[in-house]
């Protein structure tokens, strides 16, 4: 028999000024990655707060998602969220409708997406304006698989754009030869600009001393700029 996996429920506070929102997060003790929120999740949730007066209306595809931590925030504040992960992760897709329904909203679609595959999940997906993805670059096999995703949607959406948080794990960490090879272009969003270059976020504590980095990928102009 499986032994039962221990759940809690986080609170990630997010405030600037007199604007507050609480996010009630569950997270399991497991193996999987996606079942509890990284550090990256946290600094993204921090960026789309930051820009929150931007997101309504916004039609917003989380990919990755796990816990939905980015995804739920953007739409608490008004953005048309999908939150999406891999469908060989069943469990991890039913944790990330218990952060939907822990923050009334469960009725935000949660889908199977597998990265580096067109299965008719991706392919009829409505349009969208911003795609999210925090801690997708982890594990370097599977970099070429999220940019041909991340392609296919651009392709789809050439306005949209990709924000994402990774982090630093090794100096030999690049995308700069895969970012060419599928015509895309990223800039280097600082931490501070949006109140993320901190140990604690959200009231939590999380990122800690991690270093995590922000960018914002797009299509390349046809001269490659």
């Amino acid at each position: 028999m499986e032994e039962p996996r221990r759940c809690r429920v986080r609170r990630y506070r997010f405030t600037e000024g007199p604007a507050t929102l609480v996010l009630r997060i569950p997270e399991v003790l497991d193996p999987q990655y996606g079942m509890f929120a990284w550090p990256c999740a946290v600094v993204l949730a921090q960026f789309l707060w930051a820009r929150r007066s931007s997101l309504p209306g916004k039609r917003v595809l989380e990919l990755g998602a796990g816990v939905g931590l980015p995804g739920v925030l953007a739409a608490k504040c008004g953005a048309e969220v999908t939150l999406s992960d891999s469908e060989e992760l069943p469990r991890c897709l039913q944790n990330c409708r218990r952060s939907c329904g822990a923050n009334g909203l469960p009725g935000l679609p949660v889908l199977g997406l597998t990265w580096g595959r067109l299965g008719p999940a991706l392919l009829a997906l409505p349009a969208v304006d911003i795609i999210l993805g925090s801690d997708v670059f982890f594990d370097p096999k599977d970099f070429e698989d999220i940019l041909t995703t991340v392609y296919f949607l651009l392709e789809k959406n050439p306005h949209a754009q990709f924000w994402t948080t990774y982090q630093v794990r090794s100096a030999d960490w690049s995308i700069e030869a895969l970012l060419c090879k599928w015509k895309l272009k990223s800039s280097h969003i600082p931490l501070h600009s949006f109140g993320a270059d901190k140990e604690h976020l959200a009231s939590s504590p999380l990122p800690g001393r991690h270093t995590i980095e922000m960018m914002i990928i797009s299509l390349a102009e046809p001269d490659g700029t």
